[in-house]
């Protein structure tokens, strides 16, 4: 445990040396402890009235050298020119609660910084529930578990009182929920728990009620509800709030009995001592709770509110109110003893023996702490972790051995005996293994597929099914689909966040079942996939390569339709024109999408761009909208004259079709340059033929089936014949 420096030295005015001063401070911050003191004490050996600032650097430096006899007369000096303050003394809590850990405990240097959060907050390992089962705030067994938006489930009660303490810190108050206020408890993992964890369930629940209870202030019925919970389920984090609402009731004798069951069974539990330095306050024993302070503060040295309590008692306890002796004091001051001012009960609790000269180290309060004034056999050993009687600075050689013995009194009590376990065998097994037999795959089962969960949504009202069942009921009802609650706002949101928990389970307890059930996901993928087979088919206009061609989609099967497209990765879907006998016609186009925006109602707007043309081969239909097997048509090659002849006609027809488009009136130019932009160029091509013919072709005013027919041509020849009457048509009508 590395201890921190305290206030800079500052020499009085024709005080001591201010060179030696700085040399105590650099010695001090350095942590030469022994030899910061020794310095203070030569230049404090020079005043001929002692300085109170001196004075108390001098028992920060012995007290963290573990010279804390000396220590303690150093403070007294200090008290008696102005009475201490309780922030004085942090040096001095903070040494003993160094000796309570390295000779009691005996447990490695503090590395810091501890774990995040108040020390209260943290249950011993035996009441901490599996990582998957605990709530990422309260970090206790899910009660009433609750699944947010963004996909972490919380207790209720906390998914009530916070925000989501695992991903995003998303607040409740700003998730889509359903009607009502309150969260819905997430159905499946509601279930889940109560099979599994029965009866640690019902104590959880019987703990939140009393929590609830406790926090409207009603004590006795709160405590009943503990009791209750207890009596199914035994754990240290309850008893240790039981403990907690004793005190708050004076009931500190039944405090006082918990706590000290607590410290006996889980000694290195910050709160168990916590809760018995609160009980023994109340009776009155403020020693006792002193060492309870001090042990808080040698399990968790970050712990600065146990640091405070025990510097408050030490204060009164150490060094009570001094009377005004300032002008009496002669040097040298230093040897006048601290304990002549010590409360007589801390006094009477040491037991004294004659010293090796023959006198009464209990008549005399400078010998005190004279060689050996304490009596070993009266005083309880202590057990380490290995069971072993140890009193520690007893029998040792050197200054520090006696000078433990003012510690002694608050360390001799402490046992680490092996007593009866509070937490009960069953319900630590029960959290730390999960039996096969309990985990059964029907518990993980989507009651629209009737298959295992993939990607678990959970809704606001509880209810859990596929991401892609949801979504497909969705495109049909703004409904839950089981208990038929309004989801409007959830389908607004467009953001379905899988359940965690939920997943995580069925990875980690029905790995086979989860390896099928994907295997099968991928098999569906991979057909739909597919752009030469079963290839989705929009039933609505012509579409040309090349060609932006905006869509409006609010069919539930074309919802389907274009999700499945974007999941797959293909982004791409075929369009065709209606046909009376065959649903569709049989030449297409394939667009791709480039961009979706969905409304909150669930209506979407896609954004496509025309890629190649297609010839239907077979028509089919998938889970509602159209299908078709295709082949992608492809212009035929042209060499030699025909390709220069090819040329000349493509030359000619782009200088007659750029003709056409400039002699139109303006308003007409501005409707075709905001829909379709303006037109290519006649250099660029792509396979299906020059861009700026399908351009010319999409705001030329043909009907759609003559569109379909040109569409369907693979000779860019005849194309550009077929194209060049159209505009000899349309010119030769408006000129008239």
């Amino acid at each position: 445990m590395e201890l921190g420096p305290g206030p800079p030295l500052q020499a009085p005015l024709g005080g001591p040396c201010p060179e030696m001063l700085q040399v105590a401070e650099e010695a001090f911050r350095g942590g030469q402890y022994a030899l910061a003191a020794e310095i203070l004490g030569s230049q404090l050996a020079e005043l001929p009235q002692p300085d109170r600032g001196l004075c108390l650097r001098q028992g920060d430096a012995l007290a963290r050298a573990g010279r804390i006899a000396e220590a303690l007369e150093s403070y007294s000096a200090a008290a008696r020119l102005a009475r201490l303050r309780p922030e004085e003394l942090r040096g001095l809590a903070e040494s003993f609660a160094l000796l309570i850990r390295d000779k009691e405990l005996r447990l490695p240097d503090w590395q810091g910084p501890g774990p995040q959060g108040d020390p209260l907050d943290e249950d011993p390992a035996c009441c901490r529930p599996l990582e998957l089962f605990g709530c990422p705030l309260c970090r206790r067994l899910l009660c009433d578990p609750v699944s947010l938006h963004c996909g972490h489930t919380h207790c209720k009660r906390c998914a009530q009182a916070g925000e989501c303490a695992r991903c995003c810190r998303h607040r409740p108050a700003s998730v889509p929920s359903a009607s009502s206020a309150s969260p819905r408890v997430n159905v499946v993992l509601g279930n889940l728990l109560e099979k599994w964890f029965p009866r640690e369930s019902r104590a959880r629940r019987l703990r939140t009620e009393g929590d609830a209870l406790r926090e409207r202030q009603d004590p006795a019925a709160a405590l009943e509800k503990y009791n209750q919970a207890l009596e199914t389920s035994c754990k240290c984090s309850l008893i240790a709030q039981r403990a907690e609402l004793c005190t708050t009731m004076k009931n500190y004798q039944q405090a006082l009995h918990d706590a000290e069951a607590l410290c006996r069974n889980k000694p290195l539990w910050p709160k168990g001592h916590y809760v018995k330095a609160q009980a023994l306050s109340g009776l009155g024993r403020t020693e006792e709770a002193l060492k309870e302070f001090l042990f808080c503060v040698a399990l968790n040295p970050e712990w600065s509110s146990m640091k405070i309590e025990a510097q408050k008692i030490m204060c009164e306890m150490f060094f009570p109110a001094f009377e005004n002796v300032h002008d009496s004091l002669t040097p040298p001051f230093s040897s006048r003893t601290s304990y002549t001012r010590l409360k007589p009960e801390f006094l009477n609790s040491i037991n004294t023996q004659p010293t090796a000269e023959g006198g009464s180290a209990a008549g005399s309060s400078k010998n005190l702490c004279s060689k050996r004034c304490i009596n070993p056999s009266v005083l309880p050993p202590q057990n380490d972790h290995f069971g072993q009687g140890v009193y520690p600075g007893l029998g040792q050689d050197g200054p520090d051995s006696c000078l433990l013995e003012c510690l002694l009194f608050m360390t001799s009590v402490f046992n680490f005996s092996d007593g009866e376990a509070i937490c009960e065998n069953s319900a630590k097994s029960a959290l730390k293994a999960m039996p096969g037999s309990l985990v059964d795959a029907s518990d993980f089962e989507c009651s629209l597929c009737m298959r295992l969960f993939y990607e678990p949504v959970t809704t606001p009202c509880g209810h859990t099914f596929c991401l892609k069942c949801l979504e497909r009921c969705l495109d049909h009802n703004p409904h839950c689909p089981l208990c038929k609650e309004k989801l409007s706002e959830f389908l607004a949101s467009r953001t379905y966040k899988k359940t965690v928990l939920t997943e995580e389970l069925i990875v980690r307890y029905l790995p086979e079942e989860l390896s099928e059930r994907t295997k099968v996901y991928e098999e569906e993928m991979k057909e739909l996939s597919n752009l030469n087979k079963d290839v989705p088919i929009f039933v609505c206009t012509m579409a040309f390569p090349t060609i932006p061609c905006p869509l409006h989609v609010f069919e539930p099967r074309y919802r389907l339709m274009i999700r499945r497209c974007m999941e797959t990765g293909t982004k791409q879907f075929g369009m065709c024109l209606s046909d009376e006998l065959k649903g569709f016609a049989d030449y297409g186009c394939m667009l791709e999408i480039r961009d979706v925006k969905f409304f909150p109602d669930g209506r979407s707007v896609v954004d496509t761009v025309g890629v190649c043309r297609f010839r239907v081969l077979s028509h089919g239909q998938r889970d509602g909208y159209n299908t078709a097997n295709i082949e992608y048509l492809e212009d035929k090659k042209v060499e030699g004259a025909e390709y220069e002849e090819l040329v000349r006609l493509h030359d000619s027809v782009y200088d007659q079709a750029v003709s056409w488009f400039t002699l139109l009136k303006d308003n007409m130019k501005e409707q075709i340059l905001n829909h379709f932009g303006s037109m290519p160029g006649k250099d660029p091509d792509n396979p299906s033929g020059p861009a700026w013919y399908w351009w010319l072709l999409a705001v030329l005013p043909l009907e759609n089936r003559a569109q379909l027919a040109i569409l369907a041509m693979t000779s860019l020849k005849d194309r550009l014949i077929a194209i060049r009457r159209v505009l000899i048509f349309v010119t030769r009508k408006r000129t008239r």
